[in-house]
């Protein structure tokens, strides 16, 4: 069996030395000083690099989560101004609306009085017309009256009627006088 052992690998040894009752201390020793190696290799070039990433990872989360918050804050403050000026549009916007309505109000009384000023104007000139009107006729019918009766007396006076024949006349005068007119 040893001549077996002799071209077999290290595992077939180490099991082999167990079955002897021997303990190989040389292979554990290298095994030891191989996974120590390991070890120190692993924490050099994959450990210290892979904590590298981790530690930039989370200061990268972080300056995230820092940023994100400040854009949080700044998108309320933001919000709470926008709403302010939202309540002063309004409320300038209805003011707007107020002092139009009131413009509009005084507008619409300086339009009525100016018609009511407007109609009382044309109902004096109106008034002042048919009373010039009115003397102009008045005058007019005291000359005709004048003329009539200038005419009636010096047809009286001409003919000397009597009292019959001097109201006969009249009467036909101021027949003529109402057609004429």
């Amino acid at each position: 069996m040893y001549d077996r052992l002799k071209g077999g690998n290290a595992v077939q040894s180490l099991i082999l030395g167990a079955a002897t009752g021997g303990i190989n201390t040389g292979d554990i020793a290298f095994q030891l000083v191989s996974f120590i190696i390991l070890l120190v290799l692993l924490r050099k070039y994959a450990w210290g690099p892979l904590m590298g990433i981790m530690k930039e990872r989370q200061s990268h989360i972080n300056s995230e989560i820092d940023a994100a918050e400040q854009s949080r804050q700044e998108a309320k403050t933001y919000l709470e101004t926008q709403v302010e000026e939202l309540k002063k549009a309004r409320e300038e916007a209805k003011a707007i609306i107020d002092n139009a309505k009131k413009q509009g109000e005084a507008q619409g009384e300086a339009i009525i009085k100016a018609s009511r000023d407007e109609a009382e104007r044309v109902k004096e000139a109106a008034l002042a017309e048919i009373a010039s009107e009115k003397e102009k006729a008045v005058a007019t019918l005291r000359q005709e009256v004048a003329a009539l009766s200038v005419k009636i007396a010096s047809k009286v006076i001409a003919k000397e009627l009597d009292e019959n024949s001097q109201e006969k006349l009249i009467n036909e005068y101021l027949k003529e006088v109402g057609e004429s007119r």
